[in-house]
């Protein structure tokens, strides 16, 4: 019986081969079925059979990852938005309730930044950070942002009106933002990446916040 792998040829009955050791028998990889190695067709299934190194070669090759996009240099404007005295508020309330009090300021903030077309990058707690020129610029990208900044004001002013007994006092935000120069890629590992912009501009919104 011949080796697939390295072409020794072996005597029959036996099921790894004397020189490689690998095995004689070919798997099938559609359904497992053990096959000769002069099969050109699995006896379990029908299924055309590979050759054994290739097959071997196939099964072991990891799947390819998805493609990363390349960094990008780019003029951006950051906005950073953060929940006042969330601590307090937290110890205020049920956690089931701070934490609809959360999504409703999310949802709020977010319905005010798509309409001036801001990206929202992250969610940190009860903060967030958004980018105006990215992915798409705009010739007013900072000024989208201030006007997106007033209106969260406002938004989180109706919020407070609609969920004053609730909260037990009144919700605020303090904003940061700042135009300059970054890198925009995609950070972090496997199933959890996110385009992150890098550079002073991030943290010089994040200290006027």
């Amino acid at each position: 019986m011949r080796c697939s792998r390295c072409q020794t040829e072996n005597r029959e009955g036996r099921r790894f081969c004397s020189k490689c050791g690998g095995s004689l028998d070919l798997a099938c990889l559609a359904c497992g079925f053990k096959n000769g190695p002069s099969d050109e067709f699995c006896g379990g299934c029908g299924q055309a059979l590979v050759t054994g190194a290739v097959q071997v070669a196939e099964a072991k090759t990891p799947a390819p990852e998805s493609p990363s996009v390349d960094a990008e240099r780019r003029q951006l404007t950051v906005m950073f938005c953060d929940l006042l005295d969330s601590t307090r508020l937290s110890e205020r309330l049920d956690p089931e309730e701070f934490q609809r009090v959360l999504h409703e300021y999310h949802s709020v903030c977010s319905a005010v930044i798509r309409r001036f077309e801001g990206y929202i990058a992250q969610y940190l707690g009860d903060g967030i950070v958004v980018y105006f020129g990215y992915p798409r610029a705009h010739e007013d990208d900072a000024q989208r942002a201030v006007r997106a900044g007033l209106g969260i004001v406002e938004a989180i002013a109706g919020m407070n009106t609609r969920r004053q007994q609730d909260l037990g006092g009144q919700l605020g935000v303090r904003l940061g933002v700042h135009t300059g120069l970054v890198v925009v890629g995609e950070m972090g590992e496997e199933n959890k990446r996110e385009q992150l912009a890098m550079g002073e501009t991030p943290n010089l919104a994040a200290r006027v916040q």
